[in-house]
Formats: C-alpha cells, sequence, structure tokens
C-alpha cells in the first residue's frame, strides 16, 4: 500500500515522539512541519489530529498542539490490555498460518535478534508482533494492538532507553517454535509471559 504524505508525516513525528527526540509539552507547529516535509496544511493537520487519536499529542485552545505528557500509571493498563488482545489475536492466526506467514515471522526475529540499537529493535520488535498476528485477519484488532505497541514503545523509550543492550530474546525464539509445530496454546502462554516482562 502507498504511503500518502500525511501517513509519512504521522510515521516521522510518531517516531520522534515514541523516541523521546520530542519531549513532552513541545509545541507542534503546523508551519514547521509543512516546511520540514515540504507539505501543505492539510496533510499536517490529519497527520497531527492522528496523533492526538494515538494519544500522543494534545490540542489545547490558544495553546495549539503539543505533545503529550507521557503518564507512568498508564503502563499497566496497556501491558494489560496487550496481554489480552494479541493473545486473542494469536489464538486466531496460528490456525490460519501459512508457509509464507511463517518465514515472514523468521524473517522478523532474525531482524531484532540483528538489532544493533534500540531505534532498529522497537521498529523490528514491533514487525515481529504484528508477523505473529497478522495472519489472524482481524483489522480492528490489529489496529487497536499497534496503537497499543506504540505507547508501549514510548514507555520502554522513556525508562530503558540508557540500558538496552543487543540480546538473545528468548521468549521470541519460544514463540518461534511454537508457531512452527502450530502450537496455538504453548504461543499464547509464552506470549502472556512475554507481554507481562514489560512492567
Amino acid at each position: 500500500m502507498t504511503k500518502t504524505i500525511a501517513d509519512k508525516i504521522f510515521d516521522a513525528l510518531s517516531e520522534r515522539i515514541v523516541t523521546g527526540v520530542l519531549p513532552a509539552g513541545e509545541k507542534l507547529r503546523q508551519d514547521h512541519i509543512a516546511r520540514d516535509y515540504d507539505a501543505s496544511h492539510v496533510p499536517v493537520r490529519e497527520a497531527l489530529l492522528r496523533l492526538e487519536a494515538h494519544g500522543l499529542a494534545t490540542s489545547l485552545p490558544r495553546r495549539g498542539t503539543r505533545v503529550s505528557a507521557l503518564d507512568p500509571s498508564e503502563i499497566r493498563e496497556v501491558v494489560e490490555m496487550r496481554v489480552a488482545l494479541e493473545v486473542l489475536a494469536l489464538s486466531h492466526a496460528i490456525p490460519k498460518m501459512t508457509d509464507e506467514d511463517i518465514a515472514a515471522v523468521k524473517t522478523a526475529f532474525e531482524r531484532c535478534e540483528a538489532a544493533s540499537d534500540m531505534l532498529d529493535w522497537d521498529r523490528a520488535n514491533r514487525a515481529f508482533h504484528m508477523a505473529l498476528l497478522a495472519p489472524c485477519n482481524m483489522n480492528r484488532l490489529l489496529d487497536t494492538i499497534a496503537d497499543l505497541q506504540l505507547a508501549a514503545a514510548r514507555h520502554l523509550f522513556a525508562y530503558w532507553k540508557g540500558q538496552w543492550r543487543p540480546r538473545h530474546d528468548a521468549d521470541h525464539a519460544a514463540l518461534v517454535q511454537a508457531i512452527v509445530e502450530r502450537d496455538a496454546m504453548t504461543a499464547c502462554s509464552v506470549m502472556r509471559r512475554h507481554l507481562r516482562r514489560v512492567r
């Protein structure tokens, strides 16, 4: 699917917010963003509205749109929602997985393992989770999960950035093994444990 200008602006700004490059309270000025991305104000406004919908920005009367504050208390809710929804999606995905789907999961796993910095790892980690879940073909569910993953990533960057080191992820390896064996019960159990580690 070809990305629109609004998609590209949203992707760029959301990544900068998630990684902390744009801190909480930072003003998101439409004219500056339009100039930076060589775009009109229409796709910029669309991107800003999407940032608000994802909880990454807040629009205030006479103060414009700003990066939203990070609420440490929300991580428990995000984790529990991810556990419920990703396990649900995975339970529906595994029976539908083709050999191509499993190959895509393996490729995403290898990218995670090869990541040399936190930004690369975060992109690969989210891609790995979505590769596992996408075969469920439940688009509304997948959109909600992607939103929760974005929120979780912002917390990880805020609290873990200085401590991140390249490492082997045993849970990811166990998930790959379980889907190769079409073992939905084990895969769902590993996913539950894996997501709760974030706390």
